[in-house]
């Protein structure tokens, strides 16, 4: 198969096996029959797409082919009628206008991916299983990233999908869509399914790639249709900002060549302007109603960096305050991180270093995250203690999630060693 036709049907699978699974899941009530079901849809596409041609409507065909796989595992099973009934009767192609316009009436949300996401983020789960489900299922996004996202082993997460699925099933919790009135308590997890979702398409936990840019652009859209409905939720609007404040910066994130440019090293005039101003009004917005929330303070960072014609006019000391007062309502291993980075160019490379050095005495995970020996080898170099700068960063070499991370990790370690 050419390798743009491969790239093609990826594409299609990226943008469409969200929507296809949402209609599986629905039709079943059984969470791995639907994504078995898909599985096989995919694979059996592979083989036809690439024979035939890319269908005019992926979705539908995919739809269709994962109906028919679905019905074949339960008829070799022999057992469940009732589901089999079920998918017979479930044959509305997943682009029809009649069915959107129908959908659109039903839920105050017309997409089928926010709707599953609204479904899996059940309160009968714990927080984070409900997040870490929604991300395996509808995020796209593997265990590996999962327990990134986490700083937790893929060994513990892994576990924490399997009994998250097994209680679904135990349960008997239904694949229906809430009711309106149910929807807010579950906006705290929808919210964090979208945050993380857009971090694995900023900054890639693995593959080739550095960035992942069709799951920043699919969070944003969520995020839009999110905040679009719930006007009078300081948090969704505060989502909202913190990704159209990040993503602003995506033109200037990598070099000519593919490779990755630091914060310092970026040309701001490539930054979008539009998406600044967006950001910053919906910020601005949020602010004024004094109900901070975590996305509000992670957008008012983002909207300090913005601010900064150049690296050198950052205000650092706004910076670390603002992280104080997200930590004070977010405690996290990360954002304590990313607060001794910020006192780096307040208080200097002695203090940053003593602070990396205290919280990786008491959060021995950040043992394993990379941007940890990252942070630590760049006070380490201004501190000229190069050797053990150069250790730090061969430390995070060793935990490089992508090829674009291990090469502008060598490339530190080679300027380092002249």
């Amino acid at each position: 198969m050419p390798a743009s036709a491969q790239s093609e049907i990826e594409a299609v699978f990226r943008s469409e096996s969200g929507r296809v699974l949402s209609h599986l899941m629905r039709v079943l009530g059984d969470m791995d029959l639907a994504e078995d079901a898909l599985q096989d849809a995919c694979a059996e596409a592979l083989i036809a797409w690439p024979r035939d041609g890319l269908p005019r409507q992926p979705a539908a065909w995919l739809t269709t082919a994962a109906r028919r796989r679905a019905l074949d595992r339960l008829r070799s099973r022999r057992r469940r009628p009732e589901q089999e009934a079920m998918i017979e009767e479930a044959t509305p192609d997943p682009r029809d206008p009649l069915r959107e316009l129908e959908q659109q009436l039903e839920w105050p949300i017309a997409d089928d991916r926010l709707q599953m996401i609204f479904l899996c983020c059940h309160p009968a789960l714990a927080r984070e299983a409900q997040v870490a489900l929604t991300l395996r299922t509808l995020g796209g996004l593997d265990t590996r990233a999962i327990a990134r996202a986490f700083l937790q082993p893929e060994s513990a997460v892994s576990q924490r999908l399997l009994r998250a699925k097994q209680k679904i099933a135990e349960a008997k919790i239904p694949f229906r869509r809430p009711r309106e009135s149910e929807l807010p308590e579950r906006l705290p997890a929808v919210l964090a399914v979208l945050y993380l979702v857009f971090n694995e398409g900023y900054s890639a936990s693995g593959g080739d790639r550095a960035l992942r840019l069709e799951l920043c652009d699919e969070a944003l859209r969520l995020a839009r249709l999110v905040a679009g409905w719930m006007p009078d939720e300081e948090e969704a609007q505060g989502l909202l900002a913190l990704l159209l404040l990040s993503d602003a910066r995506r033109a200037a994130r990598l070099d000519a060549d593919g490779e990755l440019v630091l914060l310092e090293h970026q040309d701001r005039a490539r930054w979008s302007s539009a998406q600044i101003e967006e950001g910053r009004a919906l910020l601005l917005h949020t602010l004024s109603r004094q109900r901070l929330g975590p996305y509000q303070l992670e957008a008012a960072i983002a909207a300090v960096h913005a601010d900064a014609a150049r690296f050198e006019d950052t205000d650092w000391a706004e910076i670390a305050a603002l992280y104080d007062r997200l930590l004070a309502l977010r405690p996290s291993p990360v954002g304590e991180l990313n607060r001794a980075a910020a006192l780096l160019h307040v208080h200097g490379p002695e203090r940053a270093l003593a602070t990396i050095d205290a919280l990786l005495a008491r959060e021995p995970r950040l043992e394993d995250y990379v941007f940890t020996h990252v942070a630590r080898a760049e006070v380490l170099r201004r501190l000229e203690r190069r050797d053990e700068a150069r250790a730090a960063l061969a430390r995070a070499l060793e935990l490089a999630r992508t090829e674009a991370d291990a090469r502008h990790l060598r490339r530190k370690i080679a300027e380092l060693t002249s």
